[in-house]
């Protein structure tokens, strides 16, 4: 990627250093990994399964409800070590500014078409563990976004794991994880959030889950559509580093990987091939209104 002339967000938070814990639901996208094991476990032990999940995590300060979507509550506010440039340490996290400055300029041009005012998220890096307005952050869950406080919250050696684990080194692989997370903070602004989880408490574990896939699948269009909007960034092959993202991370693949059966009541992000439909139609369409996984 071109991110030599991009202009990094000031919307930078660090916890660094300033310890943390607990558990929480949560992950690449506001279901996340864990909520991947809850499902897992909820088809394999059933009920039994489900509740000892909960005490657990009653017991160590989670919130249940988290397991449909990030976590409904709030946690209190945390002061965070540095703000602004104060919170860059390395390379990577001046990368991952850029990237953030580049979702901020082409949202706000986006939502400026549509007649709206798009209020800038806050990137928040933490090492280990840390705290959002959602509750614990760990590395374990991946990146997420916390509704609750209008925050992404990044560990950056996440993005080791996903070029080692995942196959998908390069910037654009560490785009396609920020854009994803914006997504969900355009939904949050765009009142989809709200809705599917309102939808959510009233389904079953099997509605509830797929109403999560569509909520992941349509941040993955999303990030395609800040992409495309942005093609000066784009080099030969980032494309292609962002499909094998998208493939590596599907349920599917994941629960394979793992030794399982794929279930796909279980699943909340969507197949391999699924998320690399969305964010291939983000690409070339460039049009959020294209993105609309509830209609499909």
């Amino acid at each position: 990627m071109r991110l030599d002339d991009e202009s990094e967000s000031s919307n930078i938070e660090s916890q660094r250093g300033m310890g943390g814990g607990g558990f929480q639901l949560g992950g690449m996208g506001g279901g996340g990994a864990m909520g991947l094991i809850f499902s897992l476990v909820a088809s394999r032990f059933g009920i039994v399964g489900i509740i000892g999940i909960v005490v657990v995590m009653m017991l160590l300060g989670g919130n249940p409800l988290s397991m449909l979507g990030g976590g409904s509550g709030s946690a209190p506010a945390v002061q965070p070590a540095a703000t602004g440039q104060a919170a860059i340490r390395d390379e990577t996290d001046r990368k991952v500014a850029k990237i953030l400055g580049s979702t901020e300029r082409v949202w706000g041009e986006l939502f400026r078409r549509a007649g709206q005012t798009y209020q800038d998220p806050t990137l928040v890096f933490y090492d280990r563990n840390g705290m959002s307005g959602c509750g614990a952050a760990q590395s374990a869950m991946g990146p997420f976004y916390c509704p609750a406080d209008h925050k992404i919250y990044l560990d950056t050696t996440f993005f080791d794991e996903l070029a080692t684990r995942f196959g998908a080194p390069g910037d654009f692989g560490m785009a396609y994880v920020i854009a994803h997370e914006v997504g969900h903070h355009v939904q949050t602004l765009t009142g989809i959030s709200d809705k599917v989880r309102a939808a959510q408490q009233r389904a079953g574990q099997a509605g509830a889950n797929a109403l999560q896939v569509k909520m992941e699948l349509q941040a993955d269009c999303y990030a395609g559509v800040w992409a495309t909007n942005d093609r000066n960034l784009l080099e030969p092959g980032d494309v292609e580093v962002g499909m094998r993202a998208a493939q590596a991370i599907g349920d599917d693949t994941l629960q394979k990987a793992a030794g399982q059966r794929p279930v796909p009541e279980s699943f909340t992000h969507g197949t391999s091939a699924q998320r690399m439909e969305w964010l291939q139609r983000g690409l070339q369409t460039g049009d959020p209104a294209q993105c609309d996984t509830f209609a499909s």
